[in-house]
Order: C-alpha cells, then sequence, then structure tokens
C-alpha cells in the first residue's frame, strides 16, 4: 500500500484507503487492451496501483460526498487499489495544491471534477508531463487533454428537464412566462443542460405558445446567488414568472425559499436535476415539479473501471467519444442516460438504493411517501 503523509489543506474532505477485494466486471461494456509487459500495476513495479480522485465541493450538490464519494470508494475497495479521494471544497487554490500532492505521493491516474477548465487544465497537463493518466469525471475540461471522459449524457439531461416543465406548464397561464436559472458559466455541463433545455424550449418561445422570461448564469452553481438572481427575476417581472427551469436541485430548492416568502410555492413549476434528498422531498410537497436521476453509481463504477485499467497498463476502449468544443479532439468517453423523476416515479430511485427511504420518508415526509406508495 502506498504511504501518504502529506496534510490535508483546511477546508479539504480527504479519503485514504486500501482497497481488499478484485473488482467484478463492470455494467458498462469497456474493452481492455493490454499494453504488453508490466501489466501488474505502478508502472510494473509490483507495488498495488494509486489512484487519486479530486471532487469539487459539497456546496453546489450534496452528490460529491453522499453518492459519488461512497460509490468511488466501493468500486476501489472491490478493486484491491489504493485510492486517494479529497475534496476541493470550490476553492481553485486548493484543487491545484491537491492534485501537486497526489503527484508528488505518486499517483498512477488522477480522476478530477473540474472546478472551471482553466484550473482542471492546467492540473491534467501537469500530470501527463509526469506520465500520469487522467479522466474528466462528470465535467469535461474544455481543452483539457484528458485521456477519458465519465459522464452522463449531459444535453439529454437538458431536454428532460425542458421536457419536464412543459408537461408542468399544461393548463398554466395561456402564454406562461417562463424563467431559466442557469448553473455555473465556467462548467462545461452546464452549458450542455442549457443546450438540451433550450432545444425544447426556444420553439415555443418562438411560436408564442410560452413566453421567454429572465435568463441567468449562476457563478460556481452558488445557490445563495442563485436565490439572490431569481429574487430580482421575481421583482423585474412583478411576480409574474409562471414556471422556472432551475438547472440542479441545489438552485431549484433556493428558487422554491423565494417562492416560500412572497406565497408562491406550489404555484409555479420548478424543474431540477440529481434527484437529492431535498429535491424529492420538494416534489413530494409538490414545491418542484420534476429532477434528473443520474445513477452514480454506475458513473463511479465506469470511472474506477477505467482508472484500475490505466493503472495496469492497458488502453480501455470506450462504446463512445465526445469532441472538445475548443481543441475539436475526439475524446473517447463512456457516457450514462439519465432518467427523468416526478412524483409518480419517485420509488425508481429508491429501488435503485440511491435514495435512502428512511431519510426521504422521515418525519413529515412519512405520510407524503405513503400517498405515493414510496418505501
Amino acid at each position: 500500500m502506498h504511504s501518504i503523509s502529506s496534510p490535508t489543506r483546511p477546508g479539504t474532505a480527504r479519503t485514504l484507503r486500501r482497497g481488499a477485494a478484485a473488482l467484478g466486471a463492470a455494467a458498462l461494456a469497456l474493452t481492455a487492451a493490454a499494453c504488453g509487459a508490466g501489466d501488474d500495476g505502478a508502472g510494473g513495479d509490483g507495488e498495488t496501483p494509486l489512484i487519486g480522485v479530486i471532487l469539487p465541493d459539497s456546496a453546489s450538490s450534496d452528490r460529491w460526498e453522499t453518492a459519488d464519494r461512497k460509490y468511488l470508494e466501493e468500486a476501489f475497495e472491490a478493486a484491491g487499489v489504493d485510492y486517494d479521494i479529497q475534496n476541493a471544497q470550490g476553492s481553485r487554490e486548493d484543487f491545484q495544491t491537491i492534485a501537486d500532492q497526489m503527484l508528488t505521493n505518486g499517483v498512477d491516474v488522477l480522476v478530477t471534477v473540474n472546478l472551471d477548465s482553466g484550473t482542471g487544465k492546467t492540473v491534467i497537463e501537469k500530470a501527463k508531463s509526469q506520465g500520469v493518466a487522467t479522466i474528466d469525471y462528470d465535467r469535461l475540461t474544455e481543452d483539457g487533454g484528458a485521456d477519458y471522459y465519465v459522464s452522463f449524457d449531459n444535453e439529454q439531461v437538458g431536454v428532460l428537464q425542458g421536457e419536464g416543465l412543459v408537461a408542468c406548464l399544461e393548463g398554466a397561464a395561456a402564454t406562461p412566462l417562463v424563467a431559466e436559472l442557469n448553473g455555473s458559466p465556467t462548467d462545461n455541463n452546464a452549458t450542455l443542460f442549457k443546450n438540451g433545455y433550450d432545444s425544447v424550449l426556444d420553439p415555443l418561445y418562438a411560436d408564442g405558445t410560452f413566453e421567454k422570461g429572465p435568463d441567468e448564469w449562476v457563478p460556481d452553481w452558488d445557490n445563495a446567488q442563485g436565490g439572490t438572481l431569481f429574487e430580482q427575476m421575481l421583482t423585474d417581472t412583478g411576480a409574474e414568472i409562471d414556471g422556472v427551469l432551475a438547472a440542479n436541485d441545489g438552485l431549484a430548492h433556493a428558487v422554491i425559499t423565494v417562492l416560500q416568502r412572497n406565497n408562491l410555492n406550489g404555484t409555479v413549476p420548478v424543474t431540477g436535476q440529481d434527484a437529492t434528498i431535498q429535491g424529492l422531498q420538494n416534489i413530494l410537497t409538490g414545491d418542484q415539479c420534476m429532477t434528473v436521476y443520474k445513477a452514480i453509481k454506475q458513473e463511479a463504477d465506469a470511472a474506477a473501471e477505467l482508472a484500475v485499467a490505466l493503472a495496469n497498463g492497458e488502453t480501455p476502449e470506450t462504446e463512445a467519444s465526445v469532441t472538445d468544443p475548443i481543441s475539436n479532439a475526439e475524446i473517447p468517453a463512456v457516457l450514462l442516460e439519465p432518467v427523468a423523476i416526478t412524483a409518480e416515479n419517485i420509488q425508481v430511485v429508491v429501488d435503485d438504493g440511491y435514495a435512502d427511504p428512511a431519510e426521504l420518508c422521515a418525519g413529515d415526509y412519512a405520510a407524503l411517501c405513503e400517498a405515493h406508495g414510496i418505501g
């Protein structure tokens, strides 16, 4: 096992453990083509491979700590590899410092969720200069040159959000005014989400079915800023907003909080994403009309399988690729399918083990869960 003694910077969360068993076959088709001799890991020296993972924060969405960390740990444990998982907690400085620590400590593969493409590119280039394989996890680093990309079909996520809002606005005002609260302008995923939902909404704006209202990006997916922006939207429109395309559950909750202060909650459909416990509970109360479930375990398993193969000197083949919008490079990719979630099919998220019914249905939500057949 690799020994790591470098200190964790203030504000970061860190996990270093040794895996214990062999990784089972992943649900995704990844064909590992061996590179020849020296496939026993750690550059062929017989040591246990070490994989580093940098998560972005825990404020924009709780998924990074409650889901991604847990599932990555389980996958690495099953694979019998050493791993170091840390969280930059939204700090670009800490993101780079953590990466430097991991490279100094001899990681064989670096898996990153960038805070922005500039910071992510700097880290990837440093890793590549030291012969360390890189994987973009969940977010593509534009012009970064990562070896692989593991995520969901993010434009389809946006399509599901747009279609969900359309369904939620059925029977609303003759020409409902729709506000869009987008994710971070520095996150390529946020751009892909917007491409997806705008592909649904723009034709409806154009033909007069919907009226396009305020359209704002939220720096760093900051929920507090999202709430402030939406409050201004509500003021600017005279509280006449009929529907809100909120890019994730955190922003959706910020919107719902503002609507509650104005006695409008439950009357204005709000979308979301990530199927967080809070988001699902908001759906149960009728304050949020839908979310998008992304099976994080599948994403973590796919990233772990790629990382372990790379650490063992193999060249995995994937069934998809994405084009970097800046460099136009084709990046081998694993892209998973998202699922739209409403009050009618929340059980899907429970059955998949992603949402704990004991947590989801605690307290005042017990009766609502029972009413929707959730258990």
